[in-house]
């Protein structure tokens, strides 16, 4: 009997140790586990399954961040609605122009005063190199002027607008893309047309400014907003894409112009080399469509030295009825058709190779992307990525708010489902721990048991 009570008081106190010993938590183990399952009965999710929509082709990829809905009240909350303020910018943008200017990159060219066309204050000529006027057609080096010999650049401005949903069909219907160089103010007002462009059609988009202006008669700060905001609205409204191009309103660019355009947003300014005029169609002394229609012939018919860049809009019926009427000579006529973003051969976007392919984050403003790509990118590959966001960095005038969505009704970003999963993990480590004490209760109870029974 005495050896009987040994054994069991031993088994007893390895009960009490093993339980004691689970009740400690841990996260991961060193083994594997072999589980035996029933073989699924399906091997594929039905097609309206979500798992689909994370792979389905052509679907364009994001920089990792949540964006607003496209049109919603949160995507267009905090955009300028007319003339942006020079004295509300964000304050990446600003630090950016002021370091640009600070390393002597911004010339000190006076703004010009509008007369017809832009004129400059005496001793400043608007073809010479120091100012290199585009309205003068002065070319400076690093504009986009020609297309390679044998090219059709293909691109339009001031979209998008309801006058540009036939012609976004056309090239839809024609399986060809263009480059739409877009207002930012008719983004805002028209989200569906632009959805159309970007999410539909997959085109290229690039920077038309915010309101039109005559960009040589701004102070530097309203060239920074006029560029800024557009680019900002186009950045949260295709995944997080950088504009690469822009284009000035009327062709008005200067050696200022343009270095603020490079150095504080990385953008490549584009003129044209063959002008319709379609935009005058009907206007008081404009041109007529009959003269764009022999205009287009005549270029698309001639030399292929250079290749041709031609100024066109998608503003009216008449603009993009033009297009539409001369399309078929370009490819009778032994042209390449390409748009002018994919002319150079290299990405459409500054960090995408498309409007479908990875998205690289990055920030509007060029002394931001430096310091912010590294924990940008590792902040999405770890899920908690933020939407760009220029109200939480901005030194906005008081009543002024940011552009984001989020920024209106509380930041959205995809560290939501990183927080939901941490307290998932949080609350799961919780349960084990209960678990295990409770199991630890029972086993010591029983081992009680056992001692009195064999001690009595």
């Amino acid at each position: 009997m005495p050896a009987v009570r040994s054994f069991l008081l031993l088994a007893a106190t390895a009960l009490l140790s093993a339980s004691t010993v689970s009740a400690v938590p841990h996260d991961h183990h060193d083994h594997e586990h072999t589980v035996h399952r029933r073989l699924p009965t399906a091997w594929y999710h039905p097609e309206d399954h979500p798992a689909y929509a994370l792979f389905r082709r052509g679907a364009a990829l994001t920089d990792g961040a949540v964006y607003a809905a496209v049109g919603t009240p949160e995507w267009s909350a905090g955009y300028p609605q007319a003339k942006p303020d020079p004295n509300a910018l964000p304050k990446a943008w600003t630090d950016a122009y002021n370091a640009a200017v600070a390393a002597g990159k911004i010339p000190d060219i006076p703004p010009s005063t509008l007369n017809g066309n832009p004129v400059y204050p005496q001793g400043f000529d608007p073809n010479g190199q120091v100012v290199c006027s585009a309205t003068y057609k002065c070319r400076n080096n690093e504009d986009l002027w020609d297309a390679p010999d044998g090219v059709f650049g293909a691109s339009f401005d001031d979209g998008p607008l309801d006058t540009s949903v036939p012609l976004y069909q056309f090239l839809k219907d024609n399986d060809v893309t263009a480059t739409h160089f877009m207002i930012g103010i008719n983004i805002l007002q028209n989200p569906n047309e632009f959805k159309m462009a970007f999410q539909e059609l997959q085109s290229d988009i690039a920077v038309h400014t915010w309101t039109h202006p005559y960009m040589t008669t701004l102070s530097n700060l309203d060239v920074v907003a006029e560029l800024g905001w557009t680019m900002e609205i186009i950045h949260n409204s295709t995944g997080g894409r950088l504009p690469k191009y822009w284009r000035p309103p009327y062709g008005d660019s200067d050696n200022r112009v343009r270095a603020i355009a490079k150095e504080v947003f990385g953008l490549t300014t584009v003129i044209w080399n063959q002008d319709t005029e379609d935009w005058s169609i009907g206007q008081p002394g404009g041109t007529t469509r009959d003269k764009v229609d022999a205009s287009l012939q005549k270029w698309i018919t001639g030399p292929k030295s250079p290749g041709l860049i031609i100024l066109e809009h998608e503003l009216t019926n008449n603009t993009v009825g033009a297009f539409i009427q001369a399309f078929p000579l370009i490819q009778q006529n032994g042209w390449k058709f390409m748009s002018v973003a994919q002319l150079d051969g290299g990405a459409v976007y500054q960090n995408s190779d498309s409007s479908t392919g990875e998205v690289t984050p990055a920030a509007v403003a060029i002394a931001d992307n430096a310091g912010a790509s590294a924990p940008a990118s590792s902040a999405a590959t770890s899920g908690t990525s933020t939407a760009s966001s220029p109200a939480a960095t901005s030194s906005t005038a008081p009543g002024s708010s940011g552009n984001h969505a989020g920024d209106a009704s509380g930041s959205k970003s995809s560290s939501a489902p990183s927080g939901q999963q941490t307290g998932s993990s949080a609350s799961s480590t919780q349960n084990n721990s209960a678990a295990s004490v409770l199991s630890s209760g029972l086993l010591t109870c029983l081992s009680a048991f056992i001692a009195a029974l064999v001690l009595s």
